[in-house]
């Protein structure tokens, strides 16, 4: 699905016009983001939980020249499903 099939989902299911839909969805998406930014953890309970966590270095490989080199730590965002949308699911 894509941003603007989810829009249209919105706002058929929230009775908004598609304009109201997108600046909520763009809102809630700023919103978890500016959350994210702060390493906070944002639950939606029954659907998930979004969590900043950190990776370690670790080494890689160039698949073209077969060279190994070391991918540096980073953060990345990691999304742990809830019971409700887990059960829904199966």
């Amino acid at each position: 699905m894509t941003k603007a099939e989810l829009v249209e989902k919105i706002a058929a299911m929230g009775n908004l016009t598609k304009a109201g839909a997108e600046r909520a969805l763009n809102a809630f998406l700023a919103a978890v983001e500016e959350a994210l930014c702060k390493d906070a953890k944002v639950t939606l309970t029954g659907f998930g939980t979004f969590v900043v966590e950190n990776r370690k270095a670790r080494q890689g490989r160039n698949p073209r020249t077969n060279e190994t080199l070391t991918i540096p730590a980073c953060k990345m965002v990691r999304f742990r499903a809830g019971k409700t949308l887990k059960d829904s699911l199966n």
